[in-house]
């Protein structure tokens, strides 16, 4: 079976197929020659991922799946979530997002906040969500160098140090977006079997 990631991302697509049954034949954008953006104008998480499977199936009849993630941090009700990647300006920059929520949060004692993947998976007429969440808290200062995003100020639950100080491997072993990728896999796996 054929089944389109949509995204233009192929780091994360080879980490995706290497954990998907070997029935299934993972595409990305690329592989179906898309070089328009894939709309995400959704004013949520899950919005966005149903958005963007949706754009790929409508367009292409193809069974595909797609994600979004955001940090949201409770002391800025829920903030940046959905606006993660363009907290502080459309050019997506990591520094200034960071600076943007470690400025909004001076002398704030509640650093409590959460990293969200939703994954939207559309598969013969049918659509399917899948949710992973991190809890943990929001650093007063950038530390480590690994990862990208918010992973300098963002210490998961009982970890002691940010995504930014742990290999890509640890970070992967149980971040926002290996949970919701698990749930899918389980899935396929599940699949794969009854067909």
């Amino acid at each position: 079976m054929k089944l389109l990631f949509a995204t233009a991302n192929q780091n994360k697509a080879k980490e995706i197929k290497a954990m998907l049954p070997s029935t299934i034949e993972l595409l990305t954008l690329a592989d179906i020659d898309v070089q328009e953006d894939v709309p995400e104008t959704s004013n949520t998480i899950e919005g966005n991922a149903v958005q963007k499977a949706n754009y790929i199936t409508d367009k292409f009849q193809l069974n595909c799946f797609a994600d979004d993630t955001g940090l949201e941090i409770e002391a800025l009700n829920g903030e940046p979530g959905v606006k993660s990647a363009r907290y502080a300006g459309n050019e997506r920059s990591d520094e200034a997002n960071i600076e943007l929520v470690l400025s909004k949060l001076d002398g704030q004692k509640n650093r409590a906040a959460r990293f969200k993947t939703i994954i939207a998976l559309n598969l013969d007429g049918e659509q399917l969500i899948f949710e992973g969440i991190v809890n943990g808290t929001i650093r007063k200062e950038k530390t480590g160098i690994n990862g990208f995003g918010y992973d300098p100020i963002f210490e998961p639950e009982n970890c002691g140090k940010t995504f930014a100080e742990m290999s890509l491997v640890e970070k992967n072993s149980f971040s926002h977006r290996a949970r919701a990728f698990s749930k899918m896999i389980e899935f396929f796996n599940h699949y794969s079997s009854t067909k």
